[in-house]
């Protein structure tokens, strides 16, 4: 139980490197929580301050969740070659820090890069596979919400391609039920079209 513990923390932790709110203040000297939609996220940063600097926050909160998935895989072999449990586990806390941070007062963004930096570290084809889908379903829909709800959707049917135990199952369908409330707001804007679309981030960039 203790391993356990240990691997939730160092995902957290991970997690609330808040790559956003920093190169936020960088470049606009503004917390980009007051910016766009008002989250601390790649997406915000694309349609606040531009594409190139969005991309940027991206990759490192992709980055950020790999070397913690891959600690773990370092520090606790054992645990890994028994389950995907510790992988997901540690991967699932770093978007917990990144959409909850503590240093933010639990205000962060929502975790859509992290979740595809946990599953390239868990498993490099799957991962690569939710790189196209977030792709292709923001570029067809022109809203980042939606290749972002498209991931969870693709998470949730893992089992299909993965030996996933019961606990990491129900882990994974927690957190879809979470990153789902998440993105109420942005499905509320896209309904009444006020949600800011990729296509004209990109040309006003």
């Amino acid at each position: 139980m203790s391993n356990y513990l240990v691997i939730a923390i160092l995902g957290y932790l991970f997690g609330c490197l808040q790559f956003a709110y920093f190169i936020g203040k960088l470049y606009t000297k503004k917390d980009i929580r007051s910016l766009g939609h008002g989250n601390a996220g790649a997406s915000n940063v694309v349609v606040s301050i531009g594409w190139k600097q969005g991309l940027l926050v991206a990759l490192l909160d992709i980055l950020k969740a790999v070397v913690s998935v891959l600690l773990i895989r370092y520090l606790y072999p054992e645990l890994v070659q028994e389950s995907y449990f510790p992988l997901f586990l540690n991967g699932i806390f770093v978007v917990i820090g990144h959409t909850f941070p503590f240093f933010l007062n639990f205000k962060g963004g929502k975790g859509t890069a992290s979740t595809v930096g946990m599953l390239l570290a868990i498993n490099l084809n799957l991962g690569l596979l939710s790189i196209l889908i977030v792709f292709l379903t923001t570029v067809i829909s022109d809203y980042i919400a939606i290749g972002a709800l498209a991931l969870w959707v693709y998470i949730l049917i893992l089992p299909l391609f993965l030996n996933l135990d019961s606990n990491t199952i129900i882990l994974n369908i927690i957190m879809a039920i979470v990153i789902l409330i998440k993105h109420i707001p942005n499905i509320k804007r896209i309904k009444i079209k006020e949600e800011k679309g990729l296509r004209k981030a990109l040309k006003k960039k």
